[in-house]
């Protein structure tokens, strides 16, 4: 018994350190968040507006460019993947990942090669294991990206898409990251990014404003190809914040939930430790009193 109550303290011990790591993780990702959530709602506005100046341009000539104009037969598409670099987030990067997988399905499907480009460490871990090719990769800023990480991510992006496809280049853009939603939703979503479509784009401005008429100086190419990297960057760069935003939460979640196990597995080995002590003490007694009545009968024994 003595052996078996010394194995319950030990493990209350081992949960107990644990509960408190978890609850100091619980509350670093709570207010994380916060600062998260006011960077996604400022970057919001400017992205916004940077695809509705697109929209404008686009509408108001008919010069073809990467940004605007579908291929007739498009063959090449490349994917944007955003995980995490960290654990302990619960199923946040396993979703994003299925996302993504999903989405290849769907372009390969309709004949398309597929390029994939993956930001975080869990992703790169998801495709190395099984030994996929993965276009390019960046790691050590998803819980706190910057517009440089963004700007370095959309680089080759950028590159890819004013390439010609049999040079390398690809006909589509998507990304797939995880909405931040509220506290405790988060949804894994895949959008595309080039070409924009702009009727999807009418109907999310959702104002019904009519668009003016521009002229381009000098033009409306040169205007498109100076507006092409700001709309990626801007899209890229809101995307991580999304994503950044979310991971905090799930991982909130995760070690919210852990820390309630950890409580609940305290008092059950607190339980089992207690009538193990007891059992104990039950089984003392009765040693000493039998100890004690074989000791009175030898005695009365040694009288007679």
């Amino acid at each position: 018994m003595g052996a078996q109550l010394r194995v319950y303290k030990r493990r209350i011990r081992s949960v107990t350190a644990t509960k408190k790591i978890t609850k100091a993780m619980e509350m670093i990702a709570a207010s994380r968040i916060v600062k998260a959530q006011r960077q996604v709602a400022a970057s919001t506005p400017y992205a916004t507006e940077l695809t509705r100046a697109v929209t404008a341009v686009a509408t108001g000539s008919t010069t073809k460019h990467p940004l605007t104009t579908e291929a007739e037969t498009p063959t090449r598409a490349a994917i944007l993947l955003i995980t995490s670099d960290r654990g302990l987030a619960g199923g946040y990067s396993s979703n994003a990942i299925k996302a993504a997988e999903k989405l290849t399905g769907r372009l390969r499907g309709e004949g398309k090669e597929v390029d994939t480009y993956v930001i975080g460490r869990k992703g790169v871990a998801y495709y190395g294991f099984r030994e996929r090719k993965i276009a390019d990769s960046w790691t050590g800023f998803t819980d706190s990206p910057t517009y440089a990480d963004a700007k370095r991510a959309a680089a080759p992006l950028i590159e890819a898409v004013t390439q010609e496809t049999a040079e390398g280049g690809v006909d589509e853009l998507h990304i797939v990251f995880t909405e931040f939603v509220s506290m405790m939703t988060q949804n894994p979503v895949d959008d595309r990014m080039l070409p924009l479509s702009l009727g999807a784009t009418e109907q999310e401005d959702g104002k019904g404003e009519i668009l003016p008429l521009f002229d381009f100086e000098p033009s409306a190419e040169d205007v498109l190809d100076a507006l092409l990297p700001r709309y990626v960057e801007s899209r890229i760069y809101n995307a991580l914040l999304q994503a950044a935003a979310s991971e905090h939460a799930a991982r909130r979640r995760a070690m919210k939930s852990a820390t309630d196990n950890a409580g609940e597995l305290i008092k059950t080995l607190s339980r089992l430790a207690n009538a193990a002590r007891q059992a104990e003490i039950t089984q003392e007694i009765s040693e000493i009193v039998g100890g004690a009545s074989a000791l009175a009968d030898a005695t009365a024994g040694s009288d007679k």
